[in-house]
C-alpha cells in the first residue's frame, strides 16, 4: 500500500470516528435537554392495589395488598426531564412472602426523584424513572435490603404516566433493583439477586404531563 493510500485510509477512519463521537454526544445532549410541561403540579398522593417484588433468580415473590405514596410535582413549562418531581413517602400494607410469611417493608432515603425521558403525544404517555430507592424487608428469620446494582447503592425503576387515566405504572423491566445483606431467608432470596417491582398507582389530583 502506497503512502497516499495509507494517508487516505487514515483520514477516512479519523473522519468516521469523529462523526461517531459527535453523533453520540449530540444524542446524549438531546436526551438531557428534554423538557416537559406539568399541570397543575404541586402536592400529590398516589395509591395502588396489589404490588409485587419478585426475585428474578429464585422466583420468590413478596406481594402487598395495598400501597400509598405522597410527593410533589413541579408546575409549569420548560421543566427539565432530569427532575419532574419527588417522592417523599411510600408505604405498603399486608405484605406476604413465600410460604405465606408476613413481611414489613420500610422505605428510606427520601426524597426519591421522578424523571422523564420521553413523551408520546398520540397516547399521552410519559416514560421515565424513579430513582433513589432504598428499602428494608423484615420477616420471620429473614431480613434484606433493596437498592441498586451494588451493595449500598440506591435503586431505580422504570415508570410510565398516562394522562387519560392519571395512573403511574411501575414496570417490572427497565430498573436495576437488587437485594443485598440478606440474613436468613432459607435461600428464598440471596444477596446480589436482581428483583423486579411492579404496581399501578392512581395519582391525585389528576396531572397532565406533556413535552415540550
Amino acid at each position: 500500500m502506497g503512502i497516499r493510500q495509507r494517508l487516505t485510509k487514515s483520514i477516512l477512519l479519523t473522519g468516521a470516528t469523529t462523526a461517531l463521537v459527535v453523533g453520540v454526544a449530540v444524542g446524549t445532549a438531546a436526551a438531557l435537554n428534554v423538557t416537559f410541561s406539568i399541570t397543575p403540579g404541586g402536592a400529590i398522593t398516589a395509591s395502588a392495589g396489589k404490588t409485587t417484588l419478585k426475585d428474578v433468580n429464585t422466583g420468590s415473590v413478596l406481594s402487598c395488598t395495598s400501597s400509598s405514596s405522597s410527593g410533589t410535582l413541579k408546575s409549569g413549562h420548560g421543566i427539565s426531564g432530569s427532575s419532574l418531581g419527588t417522592i417523599t413517602a411510600l408505604s405498603f400494607s399486608n405484605c406476604t412472602g413465600p410460604l405465606g410469611l408476613t413481611f414489613t417493608v420500610t422505605n428510606s432515603g427520601f426524597p426519591w426523584t421522578l424523571s422523564g425521558a420521553s413523551f408520546n403525544a398520540t397516547t399521552g404517555v410519559t416514560t421515565g424513572h424513579i430513582a433513589g430507592i432504598k428499602s428494608t424487608l423484615t420477616g420471620p428469620s429473614c431480613t434484606a435490603q433493596v437498592g441498586g446494582a451494588t451493595a449500598g447503592s440506591t435503586g431505580k425503576v422504570k415508570v410510565t404516566y398516562t394522562n387519560s387515566t392519571h395512573k403511574l405504572k411501575v414496570l417490572a423491566s427497565g430498573g436495576n433493583l437488587h437485594v443485598f445483606n440478606v440474613v436468613g431467608c432459607a435461600g428464598l432470596i440471596n444477596s446480589g439477586d436482581a428483583t423486579q417491582f411492579s404496581g399501578t398507582y392512581t395519582v391525585s389530583p389528576a396531572q397532565t404531563i406533556t413535552s415540550p
